[in-house]
């Protein structure tokens, strides 16, 4: 697009920059992320403004920039940079009608399911799913903006701290389908309960048209009770007998990789995931679900499912050291329930072997912090490893308190760095390690390492 179409899209005016000069590159707020052809979003945050990265990204490739004031270099300016942020998706999404979108929410589980749903629908034409989790009002916009001009689908997760947050999200890309996954603690301390985070995941459903599909947890009742918000068709997904794609048969392999006979009103189909842990056959049943809103061919469905791999990083990555340590990357974020689950693959891909849990503190969850820690705590001591490492705050030290009166060794850092040199001190080859935190405690680059057989 030339900056003169943009400028149109955005009601913004064009200084010191040519009309005809073509944005082919991402459109990003993050002048990391700049790159040839670039158009840069100077937004002004509370901590930084991007209005003086404006030179750093001219300098790393960017063509122009969307700004609130003439700043010296080829700038598109506007009254409001976010919302022009906003309009420029929109417009971006506008020039593809035949576009099929779909949004992803939920407390846990989105960008695994969102990384499922881009591989699924890649088989059925070209498809934009980026990795990562980039599915707020200032993400979105940069992922939209890796739109293809021959992309047939795009597939987004969308995320939520305040009520109204996923109204606007779908505002900007107007969603065929939409998947919510749970209701959950995640952000419970924004939200104050699991009612307004309900309210506000359920904010994706109502704005589906009629000839949308909305796509509902059978097995979360808050999620299966959002049929009533949407005027689209209701598919239901879970291990409940009454959900409309459904598990049967479900098992798992010594690796933790589930595999199950997926039901549909297609047929059946079975589906054995290259992914580790019981419960992304959840997500899988979700992504199902999603595509054949767009397609009737449940055996590609189910074999664009068997062949998917992890993408996003920190999503239950498992691999072998080489010194024969095995590590289980699940460090990008953490809840009670994500937690539990990944103790469950723990135990399974462990199979006997000596197990060591590093668990950072779990963010956000508002007055049940506390208890919740100890919860988990409890359930680390119920699967009794040899080591608990754990990572943080006060939060993080309650619930090793809680697995040392299972009589497990418990261990504590204050942050990553000394995470990283518990870790190098105590784990031995053979052990399998999981990692686990909610992403501000940082222990995903301290699993890269163990991974690589990098010492610190």
């Amino acid at each position: 697009m030339t900056l003169a179409e943009l400028a149109a899209d955005v009601s913004g005016t064009l200084h010191d920059g040519s009309s005809d000069t073509l944005v082919t590159g991402l459109v990003t707020f993050d002048s990391r992320h700049v790159e040839l052809g670039s158009l840069f979003v100077a937004l002004a945050g509370a901590r930084v403004d991007g209005h003086d990265f404006a030179d750093q990204a001219i300098e790393a490739g960017a063509v122009a920039v969307l700004a609130a004031r003439p700043l010296g270099v080829p700038a598109i300016v506007v009254s409001d940079v976010q919302a022009a942020y906003g309009r420029l998706a929109k417009a971006l999404v506008r020039r593809l009608p035949g576009l099929g979108v779909v949004g992803i929410t939920g407390s846990v589980g989105k960008t695994t399911t969102k990384d499922l749903v881009g591989q699924v629908l890649s088989q059925f034409g070209p498809t934009t799913a980026p990795p990562g989790n980039r599915n707020s009002e200032v993400g979105m916009p940069e992922n939209v903006s890796r739109l293809t001009p021959d992309a047939r689908f795009l597939v987004l997760e969308m995320g939520a701290r305040h009520v109204g947050d996923i109204a606007y999200l779908t505002s900007v890309v107007r969603p065929q389908v939409g998947v919510v996954l749970s209701v959950g603690t995640a952000h419970l301390g924004e939200f104050g309960s699991r009612e307004a985070i309900a309210q506000a995941k359920g904010e994706l459903v109502e704005s589906l048209p009629a000839d949308g599909t909305a796509v509902l947890n059978a097995d979360d009742p808050m999620v299966a009770a959002m049929a009533a918000r949407t005027v689209a068709r209701v598919v239901t997904f879970g291990r409940s007998p009454q959900a409309t794609v459904r598990a049967e048969d479900v098992s798992v392999d010594a690796a933790g990789r589930p595999a199950f006979t997926l039901v549909t009103p297609h047929g059946t189909a079975r589906v054995s995931l290259r992914l580790h842990g019981e419960h992304l056959v959840s997500n899988a049943l979700a992504t199902a679900a999603a595509a054949l809103h767009f397609t009737d061919d449940l055996p590609l469905v189910a074999q664009a499912l068997n062949d998917a791999e992890p993408v996003s990083q920190g999503r239950m990555q498992v691999s072998e050291n080489p010194a024969g340590v095995t590590v289980i990357n699940d460090a990008y974020n953490a809840s009670p329930v994500s937690v539990i689950a990944a103790l469950k693959s723990l135990q399974t891909i462990a199979a006997g072997r000596r197990m060591v849990v590093v668990l950072g503190q779990m963010n956000e969850l508002g007055d049940t912090s506390a208890d919740d820690h100890i919860e988990v705590g409890r359930a680390v001591g119920k699967l009794r490893p040899a080591l608990l490492i754990t990572v943080g705050n006060e939060d993080a030290v309650r619930l090793g308190a809680a697995t040392a009166e299972a009589g497990v060794a418990v261990v504590h850092a204050a942050d990553k760095d000394a995470a990283a040199e518990l870790v190098a001190q105590h784990v031995r080859p053979g052990e399998v390690v999981l990692f686990k935190a909610s992403n501000a405690v940082g222990l995903m680059p301290v699993a890269d390492d163990l991974a690589a057989g990098v010492s610190r």
